[in-house]
């Protein structure tokens, strides 16, 4: 993979170098505490917030983030960019000690995203891309140096049967209701379970076509995976109305979506309609 512009190398390099951080915390312990909205934090999101904060402040970017105080709306809606950030997405998956957590990079230009960073530091992988730059999966050793490139492209032939990736901590009736609306309409599906956007890997890759999320998330839970999943022209798209997600919004949730590669776009999996 070359030809990064300079502000991309400097975010893929933060969420590197802040895996290593985290994998810190991971090995040797640490403390957390639940947050007013009832979700842990712990030290290690704390510190992975903290480096890749510093290190994106030379992009002249604004940053929205996790595990930062984010700007009042009255200031974000001027911005025509910003950076979207998750320092350790799956903290519930790294308390439990699973290994199923990574962290999360995107660009956002005009509440588009249009680059994303996924990096597993436990299996020190990362996949990499936008529409711009095409995507890219591959690895990085102890000395934050990557290698082994490879460049992935969008996959026309669904699984058989179809893959759907669903989270691991978070269930809903509303999930089980669309596996089951699937089932009858499309025969027997294969059911996957993966904590944080750990998913996107297999989205990615074309291991899993499609990921329904009926359960609250935000929007550095997302922005990353769908830079990656549009560039394949894949698509996550919202329950309620069909269309992509956007970002930078006044609320910063998301509503519930449906992320789905482009194989699986063929088939009309909205529930809704």
């Amino acid at each position: 993979m070359n030809g990064l512009p300079k502000n991309y190398i400097i975010a893929l390099q933060a969420a590197i170098d802040a895996s290593f951080v985290v994998m810190k915390y991971y090995k040797a312990g640490f403390s957390s505490e639940n947050k007013l909205d009832g979700s842990p934090v712990t030290e290690a999101d704390k510190a992975s917030s903290d480096l890749i904060h510093s290190r994106l402040q030379s992009t002249n970017i604004p940053i929205i983030g996790e595990e930062i105080l984010n700007s009042d709306f009255s200031i974000r809606k001027n911005w025509t960019e910003n950076w979207c950030v998750d320092p350790l997405d799956g903290t519930k998956e790294f308390i439990k000690k699973n290994g199923e957590f990574v962290i999360n990079i995107a660009h956002i230009v005009h509440g588009n995203p249009v680059f994303g960073i996924i990096v597993s530091p436990v299996e020190q992988k990362i996949v990499v891309g936008g529409k711009a730059i095409g995507v890219f999966i591959g690895k990085f050793d102890t000395s934050g140096q990557t290698s082994n490139w490879e460049e992935l492209h969008a996959n026309s032939d669904i699984n058989t049967p179809m893959v759907l990736i669903s989270s691991r901590s978070f269930h809903s009736p509303k999930t089980e209701e669309f596996v089951e609306k699937l089932r009858q309409k499309y025969g027997s599906l294969t059911y996957l379970e993966k904590g944080s956007a750990l998913k996107f890997f297999d989205l990615a890759t074309g291991k899993a076509d499609i990921y329904p999320r009926f359960a609250p998330t935000m929007e550095w839970d997302i922005a990353a995976g769908q830079a990656i999943m549009e560039a394949l022209d894949g698509a996550i798209l919202a329950i309620e109305t069909g269309k992509p997600l956007t970002y930078n919004k006044e609320e910063l949730y998301n509503p519930f979506f449906v992320a789905q590669t482009k194989a699986s776009m063929q088939y009309k999996l909205n529930p809704m309609v």
